[in-house]
């Protein structure tokens, strides 16, 4: 790997100025079917109970077995994304995702083709977040990230809107399996589109010596690439002057900072009701609300709806702080902190109101709250880290926060079967997610001090010996 020496400073000019927002608009994109993927289970379970005759259980086995492998991936390829352009690995991310939801079309596709497919799909899209705000990270300089990282957010909430309303007409008019069958096709257009724009920014500090990628064999994606390489040689520039480039600290002094550590924790207890959101919230609504296909297709929308308002309002307010001269802790730790707490708040009254007009802005603000913070801890964990260490860094937190999704579409279907009647599981099941959600705001609102904690990382790096002995 070629590092370009310090003393020259970078030309980002080179690089047409324009482009940032085409490729993080792409990778918006890529993150709306990120979620429409994971949505899809959901807003077709009455159908597939029904066709399939799935216990409550059964059924959140399969929406769990989509992270058997969640975290694991986000581990590896978080490692690969330090090594390998942005443009092959995340082509490759979308093929997967393509080639797990096709098989379903199969009439004979049953409860253990559900599993399989959703454990292949699981693996390609545990990276997908991670990978992605990381790519969109290369186009902008620290301190700038928290609403590109916000646009990236929003694409989750944008998919959501989309694959509802789309999702249950396909269902209701060509059958369920059709609406997989769909995603898997959005995702191969996405992976043409990505090849032709996608690359990596300015801000990089790895330069892969590998080779072109596939497809990229022609005129157009020779300069594509020219062009990719020379933002990834202005960023390892980049990266040698940022005060922050301390490339000589380990990835474990990293994960033990109390940003990394506090932002990780919040991350488990948001996508614990990110999970539960997408697995048995349709279900919630139509058995015990009483609302029809039609009105869970709109109301579906409604948290990811707010859930764009709000990591794109998040993300505006801290990076406007940020430039006022607030602290990083205010700005990322405090203010984020508030949005998990109202979200757990929220669902604890969720299951205890009969109004329909008061559940429904209870729903909203309980499943889309929560994510507004995460662009915030994101976006404090790059800054923390040295450019050498942030993709890893970041898959390693997505990776532990996804655990608690592995979990909590499975804990919630035992705890609806074991329950006296579904009513009480749903409220049971909820209240767990909520009291989830607030520790997990008390306890970002505690660690995260992203000031801190790269300053402390600084003074590590500056106190290593020149010349490591062989036991470090």
């Amino acid at each position: 790997m070629r590092i370009e020496p310090a003393a020259a400073r970078p030309d980002t000019a080179s690089v047409p100025p324009h482009r940032a927002r085409v490729v993080l608009v792409v990778l918006a994109l890529f993150i709306v079917i990120n979620a429409a993927d994971k949505a899809v289970l959901g807003l077709t379970a009455d159908p597939i109970r029904d066709d399939l005759g799935l216990s409550a259980t059964e059924f959140g086995t399969i929406a769990s077995s989509f992270y058997l492998l969640f975290s694991a991936s986000a581990v590896l390829v978080g490692f690969l994304g330090d090594r390998i352009r942005a443009r092959p690995l995340l082509a490759a991310l979308a093929l997967v995702w393509a080639a797990a939801q096709l098989p379903i079309l199969l009439p004979a596709a049953g409860f253990g083709a559900l599993v399989a497919t959703r454990v292949v799909l699981g693996a390609g899209e545990g990276p997908g977040y991670p990978l992605a705000n990381y790519t969109a990270f290369t186009w902008f300089p620290e301190r700038e990230r928290a609403l590109p990282s916000a646009v990236v957010m929003a694409g989750a909430a944008g998919g959501t809107m989309v694959a509802a309303p789309l999702v249950i007409l396909v269902s209701n008019t060509l059958g369920w399996r059709a609406a997989f069958g769909l995603l898997g096709a959005v995702g191969i257009v996405w992976t043409l589109v990505w090849l032709r724009v996608g690359g990596s920014g300015p801000y990089t500090a790895s330069l892969d010596p590998a080779g072109p990628a596939p497809g990229e064999d022609t005129a157009e994606g020779r300069g594509a690439d020219r062009a990719e390489h020379r933002a990834e040689g202005v960023g390892a520039a980049v990266g040698a002057h940022t005060g922050r480039a301390t490339t000589g600290v380990g990835l474990w002094r990293v994960v033990t900072t109390g940003t990394w550590l506090g932002a990780t924790f919040s991350a488990f207890a948001v996508m614990w009701t990110l999970a539960l959101g997408f697995a048995w919230l349709p279900l919630f609504l139509e058995e015990q609300a009483g609302f029809s296909d039609a009105a869970i297709g709109g109301i579906i929308g409604l948290p990811a709806l707010a859930m764009a308002v709000l990591v794109l309002t998040a993300g505006a307010v801290a990076q406007r702080l940020l430039r006022r001269g607030v602290t990083a802790r205010l700005a990322q730790g405090l203010v984020g902190a508030l949005l998990p707490l109202a979200a757990g708040l929220c669902l604890l009254l969720s299951t205890r109101v009969t109004v329909a007009a008061l559940l429904l802005p209870l729903v909203v603000i309980a499943f889309s709250a929560g994510n507004g913070q995460t662009p915030l801890t994101q976006a404090a964990i790059a800054d923390v880290c040295p450019p050498a260490r942030r993709s890893a860094a970041l898959g390693l937190s997505y990776a532990v926060a996804a655990l608690s999704s592995l979990l909590a579409p499975y804990v919630t279907g035992r705890i609806i079967d074991a329950a006296p009647h579904e009513a009480a599981g749903y409220a049971h099941a909820f209240d767990v997610a909520a009291w989830l959600l607030v520790a997990g705001a008390v306890v970002s609102a505690l660690l995260i001090r992203p000031d801190r904690d790269a300053a402390a990382l600084r003074r590590a790096a500056a106190a290593r010996p020149a010349f490591p002995s062989v036991k470090e």
